[in-house]
């Protein structure tokens, strides 16, 4: 079968994607509960350890508390309440933390730090997967044993108002709630008051035994500005104010009830210093967790400093609280001061209710749970807590029974902490089979693309692909009755927790089946690649060449960046390898440059010398060009290198001045956004804009970025265009105005800033003219006037309309990004490409480094906490989940979609045949699947490293991202080459 470079491209990069799919979904299991009830059929609870013939505690103890109040407020950090901003802000909080009858604690969250993933936590117990970070969007009824569905089967009665997810988490669970979608985070006003405006109501009544409040202000005041917003302590006071009424309220009516209220202020997670969440920087695992009750009576002087413990201690604490069973998969221990006032048999009755059922979680888990400390130090707890009961029974007013007594409750609060520990440090248990054959697929399409290379990127940029014989041969029938047979042994042994063996078997099948028709074909290659000597021979062009310096940095730079993945440090600080080895770019083609306008004497001009040996598959592919190939494919009848030397003065100078330029341009964007971990809370440029008393400054910067950003846009732009361009960004300015990031020189004050909603949407409205302009000019290309200038045109207007969406979704003070990542892409176009003839391949890979490099200028890094949320809601009123995600993704990845783009336009504006568009969509699919494979392979060696879920799977989920970006870019590739393929005669013909 032969197929053009780019087709075959594109068609791996898919199967990568299925591979990858299939990869993510053994490497992030989705734990599977049963819907028949048996989840939350409830067990007699395990009576007292036995004293004897004497007659054992066999119930459930009694609530301590009558009803209970849960605050949870999104985002709240501990140093918010614990800190300098708590006792400003919240006074009365404080006062009870300091001297009211109150616990407090600092519970921390595990990553990943997003609501959905730690609500479960908190109810359940224990530690959600991480793959609940992208079921977050969307959240499931939660079928897991929770101390809700425990609170509604004992007949509580339970009343929610706030973040929708827990509607959607315990649909029918509530006898009344009002949810309010999180998602929509350009609202911090309303999303409160909603839930405020019951409180007087509700407080009133006594028709209720549990009052869940979760209040989303806060989290949305620091996606969209910051944690040192002004606005955060107005917040904070407002929550003061909410605890007050409440906790009044329950005073008052104690004086009629038996039981003490108990009021509980927590948070889900904590906000990082860029103002997001979803990583595991001590800002956002780190949240207050405070018990307030008169049971909890305080002596003068009696200080109590807040302590560690782990956000899933709430679920056993919470179910002692209210005389509910512990839920069966908590990992989390009881929170012995919420239970210190009571009598020491209740403690110790207590303590070994929850010892029991981590015991119990224990044995399901560990093959060998005898063996573990946990379990052994339960066992000696259990026979001295006998001992005691038999002593309690017969005396108990012993010293020996209060000695004895103190004795096993040490006993068990150490066991529980080991059980915890224990429990809590067992990793997910991951898919190994299912993730095998993912890798399996992507390292087969890598090794088949490598060895796809001389035939790729020749000057015809096609190739057979040897797919008919390897098919129907003798190795393919005998290699998939193998895979069948090892699928059938490994699924009768898996059973359900393998994905891929609950798929259908023909499903199944097919995949089996492709996994062998790709080793064939791989074989097959391999054989004929050996056969033709290939890759024993040197071109004799080739023969007596050598490496440039643009060579070596392409091969070294793509190298060194994949093993670089396999370190955390270098996976937290990814932006510091880019920006690296953008600068040492800039360094080499300067150099290139000077060797081209001022050649010595005894070497006459040229230009970078082709690829010294074809054997090198890699250094091929980096390099990718053929001996008098795509040289003059792409340029066409553009002078070559030797002309520079002989081009006026001025002409010279700016050629020679370009490569600094870029450099310069790189450097200036480097301290407006700190990213990474490390120097993360060092102050950066972007902060110093974003103050609230530098409004004037950004105000000009970002008016300026937008007129130099007209400027080079409207170049190539239709005239309808650049008035729609124009008048977009001033819509962008406006409503930036509107949300009071800038500022308006006919507006005093802040008084009418609104939502933005009316600004946005009119910006919306050029930006979809501007797009459907380009694909109406690229229809017309490819259907009637087949002329190469319309597609050009077409291309253009579709940038252009994708740089005015950007310019709307990013912050102000990102606007000189998309300003400067502009013109680097006009001065390598016109000063470096054009003149050295770089060809398709070269150009390609710089175009991946660079946009790899202005990903993380914008500010972005490899932990989920630095992705702009409020990007995805720019003009909508309310959420809506599709446009919410586009607009979220296409925020994030600005930098890789504009240079992607830019580069498909260089290429149709530049080349004089389709090849150099296959060559480009070819070397994109390659320099992207490198790394993803790697990882893959890194990901399955590393998955028990100690930072496995905090930072080498945030990263495996961008790697995900960036092989569909890739998927995409390679479609519309090879979109792009059928349409030149198609204009190619007419574009020849002389009488057009």
């Amino acid at each position: 079968m032969r197929l053009g470079s780019g087709t075959f491209a594109a068609c791996c990069v898919v199967i990568e994607v299925l591979g990858v799919a299939l990869f993510l979904r053994g490497f992030f299991p989705v734990p599977v509960r049963s819907s028949s009830g048996t989840e939350h059929q409830a067990e007699p609870p395990a009576p007292e350890p036995s004293a004897g013939a004497s007659s054992n505690w066999t119930k459930l103890p009694p609530p301590l508390f009558g009803k209970v109040v849960i605050v949870l407020i999104d985002a709240l950090r501990d140093d918010f309440v614990f800190g300098s901003k708590g006792v400003k802000f919240m006074p009365y909080t404080t006062y009870l933390v300091e001297k009211g009858a109150s616990h407090s604690f600092v519970a921390e969250a595990k990553p990943p730090t997003v609501t959905m993933p730690r609500i479960k936590a908190l109810v359940t117990g224990s530690l959600p997967g991480f793959v609940d970070i992208i079921r977050n969007l969307n959240s499931p009824a939660l079928l897991e044993d929770n101390v809700i569905t425990q609170a509604k089967a004992a007949g509580k009665r339970m009343i929610f108002y706030g973040d929708d997810t827990w509607v959607k988490l315990f649909p029918k669970h509530f006898v009344e709630y009002d949810g309010t979608t999180s998602f929509f985070v350009s609202d911090y006003t309303e999303v409160d008051d909603n839930v405020t405006r019951h409180l007087d109501k509700v407080l009133k009544r006594g028709d209720w035994d549990v009052l869940i409040l979760h209040y989303l202000g806060l989290d949305h005041i620091g996606h969209t500005s910051g944690p040192s917003s002004p606005l955060i302590g107005r917040k904070l006071s407002e929550m003061d104010g909410v605890l007050v009424k409440i906790h009044t309220s329950l005073l008052a009516e104690e004086r009629e009830t038996l039981l003490p209220n108990l009021l509980v202020l927590c948070a889900d997670h904590g906000m990082s210093e860029a103002g997001g969440h979803g990583a595991s920087s001590t800002e956002e695992v780190n949240t207050p967790l405070i018990f307030i009750s008169s049971a909890f009576e305080r002596k003068p002087g009696d200080i109590r400093h807040p302590k560690r413990v782990q956000q899933t201690d709430l679920a056993a604490t919470l179910a002692v609280g209210l005389g509910l069973p512990i839920p069966k998969h908590s990992v989390g221990s009881l929170l012995f001061p919420i239970i210190e006032g009571k009598a020491m048999r209740e403690q110790l009755r207590f303590l070994h209710l929850n010892t029991v059922q981590l015991s119990k979680l224990l044995r399901e888990n560990i093959p060998s749970f005898k063996k573990e400390p946990g379990f052994q130090q339960f066992k000696v707890a259990e026979r001295l807590h006998a001992n005691w009961i038999r002593l309690y029974l017969e005396s108990s007013n012993s010293e020996v029974l209060v000695s004895l007594g103190a004795k096993v409750r040490r006993q068990y609060l150490d066991t529980l902490r080991t059980l915890s520990l224990s429990l809590s440090r067992q990793v997910a248990h991951y898919d190994a089979y299912s993730m095998a054959v993912g890798t399996v697929v992507v390292l087969e399409v890598l090794v088949l693309l490598l060895l796809s290379i001389p035939q790729a990127l020749s000057s015809e940029a096609e190739l057979d692909v040897p797919l008919s014989s390897p098919v129907f041969s003798l190795l393919f029938y005998l290699t998939s009755l193998a895979l069948l047979g090892l699928h059938v042994m490994v699924c009768t042994s898996a059973g359900r927790s393998c994905y891929f063996c609950s798929l259908p078997w023909p499903a199944a099948g097919v995949v089996m089946l492709l996994v062998s028709a790709l080793l064939c074909v791989v074989a097959s290659a391999l054989a004929k690649t050996f056969l033709d000597g290939k890759l024993l021979r040197k071109s004799p062009a080739g023969s007596g060449s050598r490496w440039s310096e643009l060579e070596l940095l392409i091969l070294l730079g793509t190298v060194g960046h994949v093993v670089s993945l396999g370190a955390s440090s270098f996976i937290e600080e990814e932006h510091q390898t880019w920006y690296f080895l953008v600068n040492t770019l800039c360094l080499a083609l300067c150099h290139q440059v000077y060797k081209n306008c001022f050649p010595g004497p005894d070497r006459g001009l040229q230009c970078c010398p082709h690829m010294a040996d074809v054997c090198d598959c890699v250094a091929a592919t980096l390099q990718g060009r053929k001996p008098g190939g795509d040289g003059a494919e792409l340029w066409g009848t553009h002078e070559s290198p030797a002309s520079l030397a002989t081009r006026p003065g001025h002409e010279k100078w700016v050629l020679l001045a370009s490569p600094w330029l870029i450099l310069a341009c790189c450097r200036l964007l480097r301290p407006l956004n700190q990213t990474g971990v490390q120097w993360a809370h060092r102050p950066d440029l972007g902060h110093w804009l974003t103050s609230s008393d530098r409004k004037a400054e950004l105000s000009v910067l970002a008016a300026l970025s937008l007129v130099v950003l007209f400027a080079l846009v409207q170049r190539r732009c239709s005239r309808a265009s650049k008035i729609a361009m124009a008048l977009g960004l001033l819509g962008v300015y406006c409503y930036r105005a509107a949300l009071g990031n800038v500022l308006l020189p006919w507006r005093q004050g802040s008084k009418d800033i609104s939502q933005g909603i009316v600004e946005a949407r009119f910006v919306y409205v050029f930006v979809l003219g501007i797009l459907f302009t380009g694909t109406r000019d690229l229809l017309r290309s490819q259907v009637t006037t087949a002329d190469p200038k319309v597609r050009a045109a077409g291309l253009w207007e579709l940038h252009s309309g994708l740089v005015l969406l950007a310019a709307l979704l990013l912050r102000p003070h990102n606007l000189p990004v998309l300003v400067l990542g502009l013109l680097i892409q006009t001065v390598m176009a016109r000063c470096i490409w054009k003149p050295l003839r770089h060809d398709a391949a070269e150009v390609t890979i710089m175009h991946y480094w660079f946009g790899q490099a202005f990903f993380y200028f914008q500010g972005n890094s490899n932990n989920v906490a630095t992705v702009d949320v409020s990007a995805g809601f720019v003009g909508l009123s309310t959420y809506v989940e599709v446009p919410a995600v586009f607009l979220t993704a296409f925020a994030t990845y600005t930098g890789p979609v504009l240079w992607a783009s830019h580069l498909v336009n260089f290429l149709s504006s530049e080349s004089s045949s389709g090849s150099a568009l296959r060559h480009a969509c070819f070397c994109y699919a390659l320099i992207c699947s490198l790394p993803v494979s790697a990882y893959l392979v890194l990901v399955t060696s590393l998955r028990y490293h100690l930072f496995i879920w905090s930072v080498f799977s945030p990263k495996l989920l961008y790697e995900g991202m960036h092989l569909l970006i890739t998927a995409a870019v390679c479609a519309f590739f090879t979109a792009m080459d059928q349409t030149n393929t198609k204009s190619q005669p007419s574009s020849q013909d002389p009488g057009k």
